[in-house]
């Protein structure tokens, strides 16, 4: 049973599909984050109202991901005693740090730039999971499929003035701060969740985060005195009396809740490269889905988007044509290994 699971998580056109629906889904995250903002009333210098915006957002998702885990296994999901550990440091890196500077660096930043660096998340990843915990080997068709990808992301968010202004420590390097959170959060993923199921990591690492988030959004409050009407209280107060709040918090916990317990067990069974490049699709649906939703003039022609995708899918194959050689070599080895012990 488990072999035959394993052998269908590894399959290009699954980890395709459940990649794909990941990525979907963190791209309409984007314009989900402003139609929630002008919903709550939060205005883009209001810092801790982000940050508890953003911890409510995934206490939610933490809670919505046990409830799933939970039916899905028919059981309460719990972590095991040496799993709490795994908890607090996925609830450190996934979600508070790598939500903590995206929402800072992103008061300090265009959008635009903020994408770019987002789109690195595929090269930080490998380079952390290759470099620093050794867990993959750094080929050049890899490199290779990292660039183009890149170049697509790229692509999509050369347009306009948003490139201009220069580097900023709370800006730009608080966005690639972030990056860097997520890329260790990813390998992280992938050896906690041999030990303990992604379901269970995702939920309770989500509910310890987010509550980390809405702690320091309150305590920046006290010392943002011009934001001093968006308190804790007002926050649950049109969550519960505003059905349009309710729907849209429920919506951004869903798309976290759903997209992280996918990507946790696409991760437990393959390389974080085979996965992580995939990431690349994340802001070429954010630019399409925030021009359909909000109705936002993106500046980019159908030409320059097919352009963006090809080059995302181009790099994409290759790196997905390079792990799936890896990993029927693997095999070929295992089974030669098998016939010697017989």
């Amino acid at each position: 049973m488990k072999q035959n699971l394993t052998k269908t998580m590894t399959r290009g056109w699954v980890v395709f599909l459940l990649a794909m629906v990941c990525c979907v889904l963190w791209g309409a995250a984007f314009p989900a984050i402003k139609i929630g903002y002008s919903l709550y009333g939060i205005s883009s210098d209001n810092l801790s109202g982000q940050i508890i915006f953003a911890g409510s957002r995934f206490f939610l998702a933490g809670v919505l991901a046990w409830i799933i885990g939970s039916i899905t296994y028919k059981k309460p999901l719990l972590p095991g005693k040496t799993s709490w550990g795994y908890v607090v440091v996925l609830g450190i890196f996934q979600t508070f740090l790598q939500y903590f500077f995206f929402y800072v660096g992103l008061a300090h930043t265009t959008g635009v730039k903020s994408s770019i660096i987002e789109g690195t998340s595929a090269f930080v990843s490998l380079m952390v999971a290759a470099c620093i915990f050794r867990t993959e080997h750094l080929s050049p068709k890899k490199l290779l499929g990292c660039v183009l990808g890149f170049f697509g992301v790229l692509l999509v968010n050369l347009t306009g003035s948003g490139l201009g202004g220069g580097f900023s420590l709370p800006g730009e390097g608080f966005i690639f701060f972030s990056v860097v959170a997520y890329a260790f959060s990813s390998v992280c993923i992938k050896k906690f969740s041999r030990k303990e199921l992604p379901f269970t990591l995702s939920a309770f690492q989500f509910m310890f985060g987010g509550l980390g988030l809405v702690i320091v959004g309150k305590i920046y409050q006290s010392v943002e005195p011009h934001t001093g009407l968006y308190m804790t209280r007002g926050f649950l107060s049109k969550t519960l009396s505003n059905p349009a709040c309710a729907l849209i918090l429920l919506a951004l916990a869903g798309i976290s809740a759903i997209a992280y317990s996918l990507w946790g067990v696409l991760l437990k069974y393959n390389d974080v490269s085979r996965v992580s490049v995939f990431g690349f699709m994340t802001p070429v649906f954010g630019v399409i889905l925030s021009a359909l939703l909000l109705q936002e003039d993106s500046g980019l022609s159908v030409g320059m988007i097919i352009l963006a995708l090809v080059l995302v899918s181009v790099g994409t194959l290759i790196v997905q044509g390079e792990q799936g050689r890896s990993a029927d070599a693997a095999a070929e080895t295992d089974t030669a290994s098998a016939s010697e012990k017989a």
